[in-house]
């Protein structure tokens, strides 16, 4: 009888990061919130090392990159701040390097002359369009061993999760 390869990867996959701490005895759901943990970890750091390699940049700027991306007209830094979830000293020192190479251009709000509005230069939506065609392709490449019915199914199997973790947050104080 043949070997199935699968199996000593999903063999090897138990040994990795986070899932090696879980017990053989324990819950279900807490191995798979350590797998998915591991996944997401490793597949977040696989995109980083792409992006340093292949573009010389960063997850955070490359995300910076992408909201500005889907608002032609701009935003306000602390639009920007909230999108990315950081701290607007962080995205000032982001815009501050972005704007030296190019790629994006502040000025001065209309309605408020105390805020920037940040916009992507057409360098910076040119290189973005690259960095964004070839990140996608990394996805598709690193998924490639689910097939279409499986990555649907796990897509939606964990928006039902989100939609009961924010129930949960929003119904109890700890």
């Amino acid at each position: 009888m043949k070997k199935d390869p699968s199996l000593d990867l999903l063999n090897a996959a138990a040994e990795l990061g986070y899932e090696a701490r879980g017990a053989t005895g324990d819950h279900a759901a807490l191995k798979l919130w350590l797998r998915m943990l591991s996944c997401t970890n490793q597949i977040e750091a696989e995109i980083r090392r792409r992006l340093r390699v292949r573009f010389d940049t960063s997850l955070p700027r490359f995300d910076y990159l992408a909201q500005l991306y889907r608002e032609p007209d701009g935003l306000r830094m602390k639009e920007l701040s909230s999108h990315l979830m950081v701290t607007g000293a962080n995205v000032t020192g982001v815009t501050d390097e972005l704007e030296r190479d190019g790629l994006v251009a502040r000025s001065s709000s209309p309605s408020d002359r105390r805020s920037w509005i940040v916009r992507l230069t057409p360098k910076g939506r040119q290189q973005f369009e690259a960095m964004a065609l070839e990140h996608e392709q990394w996805i598709l490449e690193l998924f490639s061993c689910l097939n279409a019915s499986a990555v649907a199914q796990v897509h939606q199997q964990l928006g039902s999760l989100r939609v009961h973790v924010l129930d949960k947050q929003s119904g109890t104080l700890y």
